[in-house]
């Protein structure tokens, strides 16, 4: 029996201001908050990807800094029977980003059966309760562990 693995990527992108961008987005009635990336296309690479991810959902070139944190326990995708595989990087943008970003979340501008908005949340009032899936929520505990300590 064949388990497919899902490989996503995500990058940290934290302000001067000591925020961290995240994504609200819905696709097909369902309602999640992440950080910006997606998924790893066949051939590429991780940071490939990334930049990728980046270019196609904020239209901004990013530097890649750092590996964050890698997957490290079972987690299924809530979209299908695959096996999530979650990558995160710190990343800076290259130049000044150019989006409408929203103070409330899910507040999207576009119509349609996908949709996405963007907003900056403080470190200081970051909470894993911010973004939808469990990785992601694993990630906000251990940024909360590096930068408020």
């Amino acid at each position: 029996m064949s388990y497919p693995f899902n490989v996503r990527v995500y990058g940290l992108l934290i302000d001067e201001q000591n925020g961290i961008l995240l994504s609200d987005e819905e696709e097909y009635g369902f309602r999640f908050s992440k950080f910006p990336g997606g998924g790893l296309e066949y051939g590429e690479g991780l940071m490939e990807a990334l930049i990728r991810e980046f270019k196609e959902e904020c239209d901004a070139d990013v530097e890649v800094l750092a590996h964050f944190y890698t997957t490290d326990f079972f987690i299924k995708s809530v979209f299908n029977e695959s096996q999530v595989i979650s990558v995160y990087y710190l990343v800076k943008p290259k130049s000044v980003l150019n989006l409408n970003f929203k103070t409330q979340a899910f507040d999207f501008d576009e119509e349609g059966d996908v949709k996405q908005a963007f907003r900056w949340r403080s470190l200081d009032e970051l909470t894993a309760n911010d973004v939808t899936f469990e990785t992601d929520q694993r990630v906000i505990d251990l940024i909360i562990e590096r930068y408020r300590s």
